[in-house]
């Protein structure tokens, strides 16, 4: 049992994953490998495209997003997670729970239209070939990346400021393992309608626009695949497709359970699996579904593994 005194009213203390202490032991270590495959999956990519002049191209540039926002995302949660199971103290300053919530809020939603710009460029390339250099331009590209980043990043903020600005005197301990804006709100002892209102329509804006625009690009891209006269190649495309289509629909419809359904439908345990799938898991995918599989990523790989080998011997 966490002691009541351990903490003061300025301080939030996470009760993390689980109370069982031989089930926290195997969490750390789950989480240490989920960690470190996300380390270096996502930093192989940026590594491999800085490296490939090949591979700098519009599809890489929003995967080598991807991974930095993946990493940056992962890092946020992940060492907290084992902080949290391993320390006798697990209080956290309202600081600190501030910076965590505004990190992951803001990484999270610009995942979010990362991946829906990185779904149109898949459209534009595989049904309009010809068009695809005009219309995903250098300009273009950054723009749509940069905006991502700022907008979500400002929105965040402001959510993240209202959220503090409450008073917390129901409880201080956050049945979570991270400081995530659902949990937290629920500690407030104010009214939190206007919050959970802001909430809900910044998650339709970013979370289901974004799904919304995946998904139309997607039915899109599949209508053109079936165009193609080859099985060979429509069997391969159409494989490529349904690996990204299940990642982001997994990904998507997480963070929609999370922070669009009501206050009522409120389980912790629930919310605990499903957020670990959002912050730990899918950054651990992305790099495996986008990118390492792909037959550039591990040409310049292995070139780059064959001439360091001889260097050595």
């Amino acid at each position: 049992m966490v002691n009541a005194n351990q903490t003061a009213s300025d301080r939030f203390i996470l009760l993390g994953i689980t109370g069982i202490p031989n089930s926290q032991v195997l969490c750390i270590l789950i989480f240490i490998i989920i960690y470190l495959i996300t380390l270096t999956g996502n930093a192989l990519l940026v590594i491999v495209v800085g490296i490939n002049i090949r591979l700098q191209t519009p599809m890489y540039f929003f995967l080598c997003n991807l991974s930095i926002i993946d990493i940056c995302l992962s890092s946020t949660i992940v060492p907290k997670i084992m902080a949290v199971s391993l320390a006798k103290d697990k209080s956290v300053s309202l600081l600190e729970c501030a910076v965590q919530m505004y990190c992951h809020l803001s990484l999270g939603a610009t995942e979010c239209l990362i991946l829906a710009v990185m779904a149109y460029d898949r459209y534009a390339a595989i049904c309009k070939p010809l068009q695809y250099n005009t219309v995903m331009n250098k300009r273009f590209c950054i723009l749509m990346a940069t905006g991502s980043w700022i907008f979500c990043f400002v929105s965040s903020f402001i959510h993240v400021v209202f959220t503090f600005q409450l008073p917390y005197c129901k409880s201080h301990h956050i049945n979570h393992f991270f400081c995530e804006m659902p949990p937290v709100l629920r500690l407030s002892c104010k009214d939190t309608w206007l919050n959970e209102v802001a909430m809900k329509i910044s998650a339709v804006l970013v979370a289901m626009f974004s799904f919304f625009l995946t998904l139309i690009s997607y039915v899109h891209i599949i209508s053109t695949i079936l165009k193609i006269r080859t099985n060979k190649g429509r069997l391969k495309t159409f494989s490529t497709c349904a690996s990204h289509l299940v990642v982001v629909s997994v990904f998507y419809s997480t963070i929609m359970f999370m922070y669009m359904r009501s206050h009522s439908a409120y389980t912790p345990e629930e919310d605990k699996t499903v957020s670990i799938i959002y912050t730990a898991v899918t950054p651990m995918l992305n790099p495996i579904i986008y990118s390492i599989r792909n037959k550039d990523v591990k040409g310049t790989l292995r070139k780059r593994l064959n001439r360091q080998i001889p260097e050595k011997f």
